[in-house]
């Protein structure tokens, strides 16, 4: 026993980094101990401060070492033994590794040595986009199939036997193409990594029966060549950009996710909605006419808590929050207008229906009552979905991002404020602080939401206490109490348009300001239209975001904008 080595173990005080098993500094576990020593060294241990007393309570027992017990020692010895195969198995896997990488490292030797080129005794290719269609396919054996020249990055990859499969990408569509040998056997072919550029040449096959290929087509290549390789392994865009990977994680990537088939999916959708609403505008009777109002303002329309300052050559300025008052000047001489327009809020929210910066479709009506108003929403809406819907490719899209959206029903429910309140307590729907709501709570969106999605159809809610609202509200000439204001409410994402009737009376108008305390002098302009042939008109915004996570089944409107900002995200 005395020629062995005695090791030291406090599994309380010791540690494993830098210990050397003296007893002046021990590790703190057998195991530890065992992969530095060996084993006919005489393991000795202690707990000293956990340990047991002796029995007459003198905690100085502790720091007694004691040879390691038997089942301690065959415990440590068995895990010992799983780490050894362990280790072993791992330098068999890096042994293994290293000669594959030396092995392919002399086939990409060999490869750089074949060399491509163009057959120019090829028919002359015809260069087209991967969503042109009017190019013949070869059907089996029979006939020839166009050959054609097309460009785009690598969307999808895979390898099979001497077969390359590519689904190549252009931002137009999609195309399968299919390379063989010799063109597998050139370094670029076995080096080719997702998002690499290239330009390929071949003929146009149908793709034969029980297979499945973008537009049941594909191309079979007679030459390619890379145009910007993109990078692999750690830094493929797959590791970057994973589905796993956490919110924070794409955001930082945005830039790659939009290369996805998703975002880039809600992206040709949003455009799709753009232009729907411009037809809309410019289709129907009286038209609407595009304007397009400033963005840096002196003046407040939602409040000043969420307004976006800076200073403007000396003068204290601010984002739009809204377009609305810019509009009502137009109307006079140009009749209904309407602008789609970044608005900015400095909410300090980040539920998932809310942006810092969003696109504003926002539209004034001259002439004009409260109920025309509603139809009008409810006519604009429903006439941009159908408009969506009637391009094919856009409404796959639909199709694929939300297999559930239908076009709404005519006519949509419209439900008073006051009826709310009271369908929410029926339903024992409870506001922010847990207690019943009463007329004057300001709906919250929990709520809204909830008692949307329960009724699942489109609602107008209207008539809200004119002291919730904004100053420039109507009210109503039935009940002063309340406004003639409107939110569009859609299930699944909650409030998608706000609206109202505009205050045309002077007086009442200069009332509003000094109810809500707001100084009338940088209002003049804004005043001035109830000076000079005042009219009954009112008008909306509709935040394009929430209605594309409606229309595409988005939990989030941050997936319906190209970079999205709010509280904390102002990159890339």
């Amino acid at each position: 026993m005395a020629d062995k080595e005695s090791v030291y173990v406090d599994e309380d005080a010791g540690k494993d980094d830098g210990a050397d098993g003296t007893i002046e500094n021990p590790y703190k576990t057998l195991l530890n101990a065992r992969q530095h020593h060996p084993s006919e060294s005489h393991y000795l241990t202690r707990k000293s401060l956990t340990g047991p007393v002796s029995e007459d309570g003198d905690p100085a027992a502790r720091l007694e070492y004691k040879p390691a017990s038997k089942s301690a020692l065959k415990k440590m010895t068995t895990m010992y033994e799983q780490l050894q195969k362990k280790a072993a198995k791992a330098d068999q896997l890096a042994l293994r590794e290293k000669d594959e990488a030396a092995r392919r490292q002399t086939v990409l030797e060999e490869a750089k040595k074949v060399k491509l080129d163009l057959d120019t005794s090829l028919p002359e290719p015809k260069s087209i986009y991967l969503d042109e269609k009017d190019v013949k396919l070869k059907q089996g054996d029979h006939g020839k199939g166009t050959r054609v020249r097309v460009r785009g990055r690598i969307h999808r990859l895979r390898s099979q036997k001497d077969l390359i499969f590519i689904t190549l990408q252009d931002g137009y569509g999609f195309l399968q193409c299919i390379l063989s040998t010799p063109l597998t056997q050139t370094y670029d072919a076995m080096t080719l990594t997702q998002e690499t550029s290239v330009e390929i040449y071949g003929e146009m096959w149908e793709v034969p029966a029980k297979q499945h290929a973008p537009d049941n087509r594909e191309l079979h290549a007679d030459y390619f060549k890379v145009i910007g390789k993109a990078a692999g392994d750690k830094e493929a865009v797959t590791n970057l950009v994973s589905k796993d990977a956490e919110p924070q994680v794409l955001l930082n990537n945005r830039h790659l996710v939009l290369r996805g088939e998703t975002a880039s999916s809600v992206l040709k959708v949003r455009a799709a909605v753009l232009r729907a609403f411009r037809q809309t505008y410019q289709e129907m009777r009286p038209r609407c006419l595009e304007v397009t109002p400033p963005s840096m303002v002196q003046t407040q329309v939602e409040g000043g808590a969420t307004l976006f300052s800076f200073d403007y050559y000396g003068q204290q300025s601010y984002l739009t929050q809204s377009s609305q008052l810019y509009l009502e000047t137009c109307i006079p001489s140009l009749g209904d207008v309407f602008c789609v327009a970044p608005s900015f809020r400095a909410e300090k929210s980040l539920t998932r229906r809310h942006l810092s910066e969003y696109t504003h479709i926002e539209a004034e009506l001259d002439f004009i009552s409260f109920d025309d108003l509603l139809n009008h929403l409810e006519f604009v809406m429903c006439k941009v979905i159908e408009h969506t819907l009637s391009d094919p490719q856009i409404a796959a899209l639909i199709s694929e991002l939300n297999k559930d959206f239908k076009a709404p029903e005519r006519p949509f429910m419209r439900m008073k404020y006051a009826d709310a309140i009271e369908w929410l307590n029926d339903n024992r729907i409870l506001n922010e602080e847990g207690q019943p709501h009463v007329l004057g709570d300001d709906i919250a969106e929990a709520a809204e939401r909830k008692m949307t999605d329960i009724i699942n159809r489109p609602i107008f809610l209207t008539h809200f206490p004119a002291e919730i609202k904004a100053f420039y509200m109507q009210k109503d000439p039935n009940d002063s109490r309340v406004t003639e204001s409107v939110d569009a409410l859609m299930p699944g994402v909650g409030e998608i348009v706000g609206g109202s009737m505009r205050i045309h009376d002077y007086e009442e108008l200069m009332a509003a300001y000094e109810r809500e305390g707001i100084d009338p002098a940088p209002y003049y302009w804004y005043t001035d239209q109830r000076k000079y042939g005042s009219t009954p008109h009112g008008g909306y915004g509709l935040g394009l975001e929430r209605f594309l996570a409606w229309m595409c089944g988005r939990h989030t409107v941050r997936e319906c904008s190209l970079y999205p900002r709010f509280m904390g995200r102002c990159t890339p």
